[in-house]
């Protein structure tokens, strides 16, 4: 009898222990998440708006070269989606738009749109979402382009309304200067329009521009 009462006294000290032993590993592990959150933020205080905009600009580029549309889909905007204009005037009645469940839903399709009208012409340009992409919005490798905030570096001649169409928003400009040959009237640029929602910016839209006749 005595064996038993010494057996169960042992058993419920080492038990006693583990919980004590517990409680504190707990407690420690509280105190470092505690600390991490505390210190994590200073460090965010620093990103300037600018700075998260044209990173968030070069993620958008590499996603466009790497023609994963389906990522790019996250950057539209949730409730105003995103619009795609061939040049540097905004059509709103008349440009392409989609949403974002739209652009997910037609992507991967062969559903030919109409983006536009193109500049001499004035035929109606039509193709898929990643002939689109691929043929138009990066005809270029804006990876290595020059980039510029809220400051337009081409100027061709047509009208820009990129302001009065968006006064809300901020914008990034990917510009590729033109050659020589052409004394560089060939430049091209792309311009991505963000716009603030629940503290996170996304893409409103998407305007090319170049030299026009």
């Amino acid at each position: 009898m005595k064996k038993i009462f010494i057996s169960i006294f042992i058993i419920s000290l080492v038990s006693c222990n583990e919980k004590a032993d517990k409680s504190t590993t707990d407690n420690k592990i509280n105190s470092t998440a505690q600390t991490s959150v505390q210190t994590s933020n200073p460090s965010e205080s620093t990103i300037t708006r600018e700075e998260i905009i044209k990173e968030t600009n070069d993620v958008i580029l590499n996603v466009l070269k790497n023609k994963d549309y389906k990522r790019f889909a996250e950057f539209i905007h949730p409730q105003k989606g995103v619009r795609f204009s061939m040049y540097a005037f905004v059509n709103p009645k008349e440009d392409k738009q989609f949403s974002k469940e739209d652009f997910a839903k037609y992507q991967p399709s062969k559903t030919l749109f109409t983006w536009g009208a193109m500049d001499g012409s004035g035929d109606l340009y039509k193709a898929t979402i990643d002939d689109y992409f691929t043929k138009w919005v990066y005809s270029k490798d804006f990876v290595t382009g020059q980039i510029a905030l809220n400051e337009f570096l081409g100027k061709g001649n047509s009208l820009n309304n990129l302001k009065e169409t968006y006064p809300k928003a901020v914008f990034t400009e990917n510009f590729i200067k033109g050659s020589e040959a052409t004394a560089g009237m060939d430049w091209k640029c792309l311009r991505l329009v963000f716009e603030e929602f629940q503290g996170k910016y996304y893409l409103v839209a998407v305007i090319n521009d170049q030299w026009t006749i």
